[in-house]
């Protein structure tokens, strides 16, 4: 992630072999000893006070709920609130609640007894117990079934969990950072989300900011993407014309930064001189569809016959990908599928590059 000066300054996590105190440095300072390559790279006002926020919060023993949309840096934040708390020297462990299925996932959480079920031949530690002493990411939180909700509700209020079939409960002390990109203040009122466990993750919210409310920050992140990718030795697309910036400006940045960081790479990989020019500008950045920002009321208009529009704008708005579109949308990627082949539009976005017309 990324913050306020005249030039753009890089939130490195460095530490010494003594145990100094993590330390937030600059491009300028000597940051060369860091232990991880992972900068917020920042210049906005913004980000400046989103870093402040993170100064004051990260000594606490505070949950923190990360709220923010897909591609705003989410687990880099949460790593700088573990890498700047007094648990720095323990685990940081990160596990995706939205890329496991329901049994899997208790199973990676909570860890499991040898013959618990099919496939269970030995111990496994879960990730909660490998955690201890440091801090427990739990990225799309959102996406936790009601049956884990549970579970997770009683291990932050008992300091305890039990591996799947076991009988023994084991203490596990960890710092517990989520994240996620719904409303889950509206998933709670839809009786999506436990109201108890709701309120036991955000003790502290802190919220990343989209690209497009900090897009002082793009020539900084460019810079940084194009001269430290893995792509970089091809020694070319190393800068950017003024014209070609400019269009990176005004583009709205619907993926945010992890959109940018693909942008920049496939730039280096298919330029061919040392800048960049307009001309070598993916289409859609160039000349960016106009979107229709208000939705007038029509009462010849069926609510099915809105919501079918509107979830086919957010597809094409994202070029045709469906992981990203129902992200946005606040849905699961089954409940979009489900939606396209309602809408007999299934055919027409099966692949994940811009639909065909």
């Amino acid at each position: 992630m990324n913050e306020n000066s005249n030039s753009s300054t890089t939130i490195l996590p460095t530490s010494s072999s003594n145990g100094q105190q993590l330390q937030w440095g600059t491009q300028n300072a000597p940051a060369a000893k860091a232990e991880t390559t992972r900068a917020i790279i920042y210049q906005s006002d913004v980000m400046g006070q989103l870093l402040k926020m993170i100064d004051r919060v990260a000594p606490s023993q505070a949950n923190v709920l990360v709220m923010g949309e897909s591609g705003t840096g989410k687990e880099l934040i949460a790593r700088a609130i573990h890498d700047r708390s007094n648990r720095k020297s323990k685990p940081f462990v990160a596990i995706n609640c939205g890329a496991l299925r329901e049994t899997l996932l208790e199973s990676e959480l909570f860890g499991h007894e040898k013959g618990s079920f099919t496939g269970a031949y030995n111990r496994k530690m879960g990730l909660a117990e490998v955690a201890n002493g440091g801090t427990l990411f739990l990225d799309e939180i959102g996406e936790l079934s009601p049956g884990i909700q549970a579970k997770l509700l009683r291990f932050i209020q008992e300091g305890e969990i039990y591996r799947v079939g076991g009988k023994e409960p084991i203490k596990v002390d960890i710092r517990l950072i989520s994240a996620t990109n719904r409303d889950l203040e509206q998933e709670v009122a839809n009786n999506h989300f436990r109201e108890d466990l709701y309120y036991r993750i955000n003790t502290i919210v802190v919220t990343t900011p989209p690209l497009r409310r900090r897009k002082e920050d793009i020539p900084v992140l460019i810079s940084h993407f194009l001269n430290q990718s893995h792509h970089a030795y091809l020694n070319r697309g190393r800068k950017v014309s003024e014209e070609a910036m400019q269009s990176l400006m005004k583009y709205d940045w619907p993926g945010n930064i992890r959109e940018l960081q693909n942008v920049c790479e496939r730039l280096q990989i298919l330029s061919e001189g040392h800048e960049i020019m307009l001309g070598d500008l993916p289409d859609h950045i160039r000349t960016p569809e106009k979107n229709d920002k208000f939705i007038e009321y029509d009462p010849q208009l069926p609510l099915y016959e809105l919501e079918k529009k509107y979830i086919l704008k957010a597809l094409d708005f994202y070029g045709g990908n469906k992981t990203q579109a129902a992200t946005n949308l606040g849905i699961t990627i089954k409940t979009l599928y489900n939606k396209l082949h309602e809408y007999g539009e299934f055919d027409k976005y099966a692949v994940h590059t811009r639909p065909t017309k």
